[in-house]
């Protein structure tokens, strides 16, 4: 019989894998792990704010990845610089501002262990309730702009063509992986919510002939790993975060072996 808190973990965990999955897919599409790295580190901004301002952890987390979403937009829009050059520039700022906010608070003793890897076994029935409603949320916004989203992906110009107009979905886009980072940091940690999101995508890649086919097989593979993963570091005593990432790292090893004619 499994404790209360593993099952509230393994249901929070599978809620967070559900909005990674498809998501992730678009990481791999646009060629954006930097960006998912960039966020999740302007993650300990927020939580640095949330404990100086004594306001929910998740909510400041998700104010600052956004603001730094948008920003990163704006930047690369006016400034002229290349990408990963203001991807550089934005994740390590906000990542040595997040420590230095945390620094100057001096009442305040704060573990990070658990923000930088994760603590899915401490989550509440709230946490619960949130995060499923978070991933409700997402999963219908993607489903209701998952065709001009897919098509400005692929190719901007013939999506503009069409009448699309990709700077408006690149938006949605960095928005929703946003708040998906703020949300998987109770899952996985700041340092590792970027390999839950391009880990199972990746090895959907090659399992999938369509971009549906692609978003569906990455859901699956990331909630096979959530949950092998917890179930990893409750039989190894590993830690959860990790352990998460480990499985889906295994999941991409299998999705290597030649079972049959490669896709994606």
């Amino acid at each position: 019989m499994l404790d209360d808190f593993f099952v509230r973990a393994v249901l929070v965990a599978v809620g967070v894998a559900a909005m990674a999955g498809p998501l992730g897919c678009f990481v791999v599409w646009r060629r954006m792990a930097y960006f998912g790295d960039t966020t999740a580190h302007a993650a300990l901004l927020g939580i640095g704010l949330g404990i100086t301002l004594g306001i929910d952890l998740t909510i400041g987390v998700a104010a600052v990845t956004i603001s730094v979403a948008l920003l990163l937009l704006a930047m690369e829009r006016h400034t002229g610089l290349a990408l990963d050059t203001l991807l550089g520039i934005l994740a390590h700022s906000s990542l040595a501002l997040g420590v230095i906010v945390i620094a100057l608070s001096p009442s305040l003793r704060v573990d990070l262990t658990s923000y930088l890897f994760g603590d899915v076994l401490s989550v509440s029935v709230a946490d619960l309730a949130v995060i499923f409603g978070l991933a409700v949320a997402v999963l219908a916004a993607l489903a209701v702009i998952w065709r001009k989203l897919v098509a400005a992906t692929m190719d901007e110009e013939l999506a503009a063509a069409e009448g699309i107009n990709p700077a408006r979905y690149r938006i949605a886009l960095v928005l929703l992986l946003a708040v998906v980072i703020a949300v998987a940091m109770k899952v996985v940690g700041v340092l590792l919510v970027t390999a839950l999101l391009i880990i199972p995508a990746a090895a959907a890649r090659r399992l999938s002939s369509s971009p549906e086919q692609m978003a569906l097989a990455a859901i699956g593979l990331a909630i096979a790993a959530a949950v092998g993963g917890l179930f990893m570091s409750l039989y190894l005593d590993t830690p959860s975060g990790p352990s998460i990432v480990i499985a889906a790292a295994l999941i991409f090893s299998l999705s290597l072996l030649p079972l049959g004619p490669k896709r994606g």
